[in-house]
């Protein structure tokens, strides 16, 4: 039986939690890079199994997790066993484990994992990497991106005309017929910084307070909760929400549509081995797993966006869509956290 437990994610909860992962990095060593030809080799295999198990800390939803991972354990034997729970919650959980000096967690997959201090992830390059995009690998090989997380606009196609979308994100602020039907999620960080790098600091700050004084949007918890609150029309458009969600709810039924806009931000549910895995032939074959084409095809079919181009996104079409666009990867370390936590609360806080 699997084991997980359901915690809420917090951004806030994101934090403060630098100086005490960074404080415990030392006692870290570097792992050691293993390989193999496929994600089933036989000899990593045979080691992966004498360990028995692995223990995956994870961010995904348990309605993809559970199903993903009976797919790796019907193929390998090694039992899967669980802790999901929102990113800041997986953060804080291993900072304290790490303090008590436990090694708890075989695998970490999450949107963070690149904000671990290094010393505590192996340098690990699963075969499959070199199948996914550059831009999903870690320089530093310590994380690779297992799908991929783009950053737009959505809006709820029975209550806004195609036609009236705003082709820029300067044109939200001639929609004030809008105000109070726009939201935007409390912790998209990574989109506000992208947004600073394309047009600037100055240029848009004075953007997003026109934006926020014509449009008044709502702040929101929760980027599925505010995907599926525009399919139910409760919001008409979302300022910015992961395009994955988006789709998500587009899947099942609900009339969202994308629009993306100048600049989309990027960032990845990365996948990380623990350098103190307690079962490291079974981290690094899980690890593996996670970038092969069958993972990342059985993860397309929720609408979760695949860092290979062998596999398709569902609906077709996405990321050739989004490209069209100015791509800004925005990845920063747990201490720039607290910066654009700021940054974000005093453009959207009510003036």
């Amino acid at each position: 039986m699997h084991g997980f437990v359901r915690e809420r994610s917090a951004a806030a909860g994101l934090v403060g939690l630098a100086a005490l992962l960074l404080a415990l990095a030392p006692a870290y060593g570097q792992g050691t890079s293993q390989h193999s030809q496929s994600w089933l080799d036989a000899d990593l295999l045979a080691a992966a199994k004498a360990e028995g198990s692995v223990a995956v800390y994870m961010s995904t939803n348990e309605q993809e997790g559970l199903p993903l991972f009976k797919l790796f354990e019907d193929a390998t034997g090694i039992k899967v066993n669980y802790v999901r729970a929102g990113d800041a919650m997986l953060m804080s959980r291993v900072a304290i484990e790490m303090r008590a000096g436990q090694t708890s967690f075989d695998i970490l997959f999450s949107s963070a994992a690149h904000k671990v201090p290094p010393q505590m992830l192996a340098q690990y390059v699963p075969p499959q990497a070199s199948s996914i995009a550059h831009a999903a690998r870690d320089p530093d090989q310590r994380w690779h991106g297992v799908y991929a997380n783009y950053n737009a606009p959505a809006y709820n196609s029975q209550k806004v005309q195609a036609a009236e979308l705003p082709k820029t994100y300067e044109e939200f602020a001639q929609h004030s017929e809008w105000a109070g039907k726009v939201a935007i999620d409390s912790t998209d960080f990574e989109w506000l910084k992208a947004m600073f790098q394309h047009y600037g600091e100055q240029k848009a700050t004075q953007l997003i307070r026109s934006i926020v004084a014509a449009v008044k949007p709502v702040v929101t918890d929760g980027h599925l909760a505010l995907a599926r609150s525009v399919a139910a029309g409760e919001y008409w458009i979302s300022l910015n929400n992961y395009v994955m969600l988006s789709t998500n709810v587009k899947l099942a039924g609900g009339p969202v549509e994308i629009f993306p806009l100048d600049p989309v931000a990027l960032f990845f549910s990365e996948v990380a081995v623990n350098a103190k895995a307690p079962h490291p032939n079974a981290a690094r074959l899980a690890a593996n797993f996670m970038l092969s084409q069958e993972c990342q095809q059985f993860l397309s079919k929720f609408g979760r966006l695949p860092t290979r181009n062998d596999v398709s996104t569902n609906p077709p079409g996405i990321i050739e869509l989004l490209t069209t666009k100015k791509i800004v990867t925005t990845l920063f370390k747990p201490e720039e956290e607290k910066k654009w936590q700021q940054t974000f609360a005093a453009l959207f806080r009510p003036r």
